[in-house]
């Protein structure tokens, strides 16, 4: 005890303290520098804070190096400031150098801003996305075919950046896809990564279209590197899902005033005056998943209709 008592009274009272006050203030040098390191640790996050960050605690370690070398004449607080200074400068640049290589075309940019930015995603994130699709946005004429029922492998997971897509199956509508919405999730959806399948709908163009793809197996490579980006898509890619089943919702009506909802199960049963009931032995036990795409006429042709 006796040992460690005078470790700390010889770090205490080593120095003697300050018994006369200076009188003269600091040169302007060193005020600048104070209010640099003030508004420097006000910066925020992301690229654009840590150029704030940096740049600004830079000039205050830079001031504070003239100050030290004119005013203070002190090579130990010159030394200090000035390696400070200059790890800041070394950090800047790289920041800079990170930003430029993330910069995007235009489409891009606003794809970010519109789908990806709301979310969280970084810029360095969303730059692995987009050179999977090889930062490529490819256009769809007016009344061509992005996919044909029974024809078109599927092969590839697309997102639509403009124009607006129409839905088909046996010539019969479906529903548009718009801008943001992926164009062939529900085929993602339902096959494995080492399956293979092809288009049950038609879908067209209605209006000169610009979308992004990416290739199945170079985004399940993605999806294996990164797993952030999998769970990702995997959220991305269920809501849109859950829209087009909506937008099928809209269209069905089971009669008598009902509008079907997706909630409840595909087979009704009541006990209508013409029409026999269906007695619960031949009821099916458990519902067969199907593909988010089909007819509407089919949902409601499942069973009989709920009765009021």
């Amino acid at each position: 005890m006796g040992e460690n008592a005078s470790f700390w009274e010889s770090l205490i009272y080593a120095h003697p303290t300050c018994t006369m006050w200076k009188q003269e203030a600091e040169g302007s040098i060193y005020h600048l520098a104070s209010i640099f390191f003030v508004v420097g640790f006000m910066g925020g996050s992301g690229f654009f804070g840590l150029l704030y960050v940096f740049s600004l605690l830079g000039l205050g370690f830079l001031c504070s190096s003239v100050w030290a070398w004119l005013d203070v004449c002190a090579a130990d607080i010159f030394s200090w400031n000035f390696v400070l200074f200059a790890i800041c400068f070394v950090q800047f640049v790289y920041v800079t150098y990170q930003v430029r290589s993330v910069a995007f075309d235009r489409e891009f940019q606003e794809l970010y801003s519109a789908l990806f930015q709301p979310l969280g995603i970084s810029l360095t994130v969303y730059r692995k996305i987009v050179l999977c699709c090889d930062a490529e946005v490819i256009t769809l004429e007016k009344e061509h075919c992005y996919a044909m029922q029974g024809k078109t492998p599927i092969d590839k997971l697309s997102l639509l950046v403009s124009g607006r897509i129409r839905v088909t199956v046996d010539g019969e509508f479906l529903h548009y896809i718009f801008p943001l919405q992926f164009l062939d999730s529900p085929e993602w959806d339902s096959l494995r990564p080492t399956e293979e399948g092809i288009f049950q709908v038609t879908l067209t163009a209605e209006t000169d279209c610009r979308y992004v793809a990416w290739r199945r197996k170079k985004l399940y490579l993605l999806f294996a590197k990164h797993r952030f980006i999998s769970r990702l898509f995997s959220i991305l890619i269920g809501s849109d899902i859950a829209e087009k089943l909506y937008a099928l919702n809209d269209r069905v009506h089971v009669g008598q005033g009902f509008r079907y909802d997706i909630r409840l199960p595909n087979f009704y049963h009541v006990a209508l005056p013409e029409t026999p009931a269906v007695p619960p032995s031949h009821q099916p036990h458990h519902l067969q998943r199907g593909s988010p795409r089909g007819k509407p006429a089919a949902v409601a042709n499942c069973g009989s209709f709920l009765a009021p």
